[in-house]
């Protein structure tokens, strides 16, 4: 029974990948190559900002931009000391917008949210990715995301946002953290933006 149970489990997920890759806006994909495009070519930085499996997707993505687009990019979850401290000695909150505001955030940046809602003041969820969020607005730089909802403060103030349609309520969470990674894997291999290939 526990197989029978497994296979159907695989089998829904993967048709959910599936409905959320047709469903997918990819204007929205298009839109954000040219915004990092347009990044580089102004000589601006991207800092990368995110939690929980979000944080491990920025720390690759980093690489991926920098490796393979020539892009100056940042996550200040690479950084386990000075996020730790933060957080410890200044409150979780700030552990973002502090980390920008001595990067001396301007408005040739862009900071890129990979995050399933995007924040949530009234819930008290992701304020770390608000308050970048808001320094962004602050200082002219642009606001890029990856997210499960259009909802949450990054989609209601964001710039230009993918959101991975919501296929069921259920898997919101690993269906976006996957998406995050399935997006920002087209746009590091887009002819506008890759200019290293990769060795495979």
């Amino acid at each position: 029974m526990a197989n029978a149970s497994a296979s159907s489990h695989a089998s829904q997920f993967f048709d959910e990948i599936e409905q959320v890759a047709r469903l997918l806006d990819r204007a929205d994909v298009e839109k954000m190559a040219n915004e990092l495009a347009a990044l580089r070519e102004r000589n601006g930085r991207l800092f990368l900002i995110g939690v929980g499996g979000s944080a491990g997707n920025c720390s690759h993505a980093v690489n991926d931009f920098r490796k393979l687009c020539a892009i100056e990019a940042y996550a200040p979850v690479d950084n386990v000391s000075e996020l730790t401290a933060r957080a410890n000695d200044e409150g979780w909150d700030t552990i973002f917008s502090a980390w920008l505001e001595v990067s001396r955030l301007s408005d040739k940046d862009a900071i890129f949210v990979m995050s399933v809602g995007g924040g949530d003041a009234e819930r008290n969820i992701s304020t770390n990715i608000i308050k970048a969020v808001d320094l962004a607005k602050q200082r002219g730089a642009r606001v890029l995301g990856i997210l499960g909802r259009a909802d949450g403060h990054t989609g209601r103030n964001g710039d230009v946002v993918i959101v991975v349609p919501i296929v069921n309520p259920d898997r919101v969470t690993p269906l976006s953290e996957s998406f995050q990674a399935v997006v920002w894997h087209c746009l590091v291999s887009h002819p506008i933006l890759q200019m290293r290939k990769t060795k495979w």
